[in-house]
C-alpha cells in the first residue's frame, strides 16, 4: 500500500507539470510566430510520436516491470521541457515536442500496469483505477492557472525551466520509493481474466484475456481523445483566452473541476464500466453537439458538463480493460489504450487547425464522438449484467 500512495503522489507531480503546460504551449507558440496550423501541428505530432513509444512501452512493461520507465520517462520530459525554455522558433518545438511525446510515452501505460497489479482483488483493483483518475483530475484542476499564473510572473523561459527541474527532481525521488511488484506477490485471483483461469502465472492462453477484447472497443478512446485534442487547442484561441493568459488557465481547470464531481460520486463505480462509457460518451457528445450552436448555457457550464462526462469515461475504460484481460498482458493492453489516445490527440488539432475557418471544431468533435460510440461493440459480460461491482 505504501507503493500505491507514493505512486499516486509521483502521478499527481508529473500529470501536475504536464497539465500546467496546456494554457501555455499554444501562446508561447504564437509568442514563436507559429500560426494556427502549425500549431495544431505541434500539438498533434506531440501525440502521434506517441505510438512508437507506446508500442515498446506494452511490451516492456510486461517484461522488465514499470519501475525503470516511470524513472526514464520522467528524466527525459524534464530535461526536454529545459530544452524547450530555450527554443527560438516553432520549428525547434516542433522537434522538441516530437521528442516529448515518444519519451512520455512509456509513463501512463507503466504506472496503469503497476497499479493494477497492486491490488488485492478485482474490487480492490476498480478502486485504485478509481484512485488514479482521482488523482490524475486534482492535478488537472489547479496545474492550468498555476501554469498561466507561472507564466505571467517569470516568463515563459523561466516557466518552463521549473516544470522541467521539478519532473528530473521527481524521478529521482522515484528511484527510492517505487518498487515494482514482483510475480510472486501478486493475488492469484488477478490471474483470472474474463472468469477464465490461466494455466499458470506467467502467460496466458491465445484466446483468454485481452485477445477477447474488440477492437473496435479502442475507437471511442480515439474519438474522445480527439476530440479533447479539439478543446485543447481551440480554448488558448478564444478571444477572451488571448486577451488574458489566466482565462485560458482557469477555463481548462473548470474542465477538470466537472471531473472531479463525477469522480467523487462513488456510487457511479457501481454500474457496469460498459454503460458507463456509453452513457458518459453520449454526454460528451451532445456537449460539444451544444457549444457547436453556441447554445445558451454558455463556456463555463458546458466546460464543466465536459468535465463530469471525463470523469465517468476515463475510470469506466480503465476499469473495462482490466477486467477483460489477465495480469500478464496488462501492459500491452494498457498500451494498446494509450496508441488509441495517441492517435486521436494527433488528428484532434490537426483537424480543428486546417478546418476551423469552415466549421465549427466543436461539431467535428460531437460527429466524431457519435461515429466512435456508433462503432462500439458490445461485450456479453457487460451488456448481460446491469451492475459491476470494479
Amino acid at each position: 500500500m505504501r507503493t500505491a500512495v507514493w505512486l499516486y503522489l509521483f502521478i499527481f507531480i508529473a500529470f501536475f507539470d504536464l497539465h500546467a503546460q496546456y494554457p501555455i504551449l499554444t501562446p508561447f507558440a504564437v509568442s514563436l510566430g507559429a500560426v494556427p496550423s502549425f500549431i495544431g501541428l505541434i500539438m498533434g505530432v506531440y501525440s502521434i510520436t506517441h505510438l512508437p513509444g507506446n508500442m515498446l512501452a506494452g511490451i516492456g512493461v510486461d517484461r522488465f516491470g514499470s519501475k525503470k520507465f516511470i524513472v526514464w520517462s520522467l528524466i527525459g520530459a524534464g530535461i526536454l521541457l529545459l530544452i524547450q525554455s530555450q527554443v527560438t522558433n516553432p520549428w525547434q518545438l516542433l522537434a522538441v515536442r516530437s521528442v516529448s511525446g515518444f519519451v512520455l510515452a512509456f509513463l501512463s501505460p507503466a504506472c496503469m500496469s503497476l497499479l493494477a497489479k497492486m491490488a488485492r482483488d478485482r474490487v480492490h483493483q476498480g478502486k485504485l483505477m478509481a484512485g488514479n483518475g482521482l488523482i490524475h483530475t486534482l492535478a488537472s484542476v489547479v496545474s492550468p492557472a498555476a501554469g498561466a499564473m507561472l507564466v505571467a510572473k517569470v516568463g515563459f523561459t523561466n516557466a518552463f525551466l521549473l516544470l522541467g527541474l521539478v519532473l528530473i527532481g521527481t524521478a529521482f525521488i522515484a528511484i527510492f520509493w517505487i518498487r515494482d511488484i514482483p510475480a510472486s506477490s501478486i493475488d492469484k485471483s488477478l490471474l483470472v481474466a474474463d472468469g477464465h483461469a490461466l494455466p499458470d502465472d506467467s502467460a496466458a492462453p491465445a484466446n483468454s484475456g485481452s485477445a477477447r477484447i474488440p477492437w473496435l472497443f479502442y475507437v471511442v478512446p480515439l474519438g474522445i481523445s480527439c476530440s479533447q485534442g479539439i478543446l485543447f487547442f481551440e480554448l488558448p484561441l478564444m478571444e477572451s483566452a488571448q486577451k488574458s493568459i489566466m482565462t485560458s488557465g482557469i477555463l481548462f481547470s473548470v474542465v477538470s473541476l466537472g471531473s472531479l464531481v463525477t469522480l467523487s460520486m462513488l456510487f457511479i463505480n457501481r454500474y457496469s464500466s460498459y454503460l458507463r462509457t456509453m452513457v458518459g460518451s453520449c454526454v460528451l457528445a451532445l456537449a460539444f453537439f451544444g457549444m457547436a450552436i453556441e447554445w445558451p448555457i454558455g463556456i463555463t457550464a458546458s466546460l464543466f458538463i465536459i468535465g463530469m462526462a471525463k470523469g465517468i469515461i476515463f475510470p469506466a475504460m480503465s476499469t473495462l480493460l482490466v477486467t477483460l484481460t489477465d495480469i500478464s498482458r496488462y501492459g500491452r493492453v494498457f498500451s494498446i489504450l494509450s496508441i488509441s489516445f495517441s492517435i486521436g490527440a494527433f488528428i484532434g488539432p490537426l483537424l480543428a487547425g486546417h478546418l476551423r475557418d469552415y466549421v465549427s471544431p466543436y461539431y467535428i468533435a460531437f460527429v466524431v464522438l457519435m461515429i466512435a460510440l456508433a462503432m462500439l461493440p458490445p461485450t456479453k459480460n457487460n451488456m448481460t449484467s446491469p451492475v459491476h461491482q470494479g
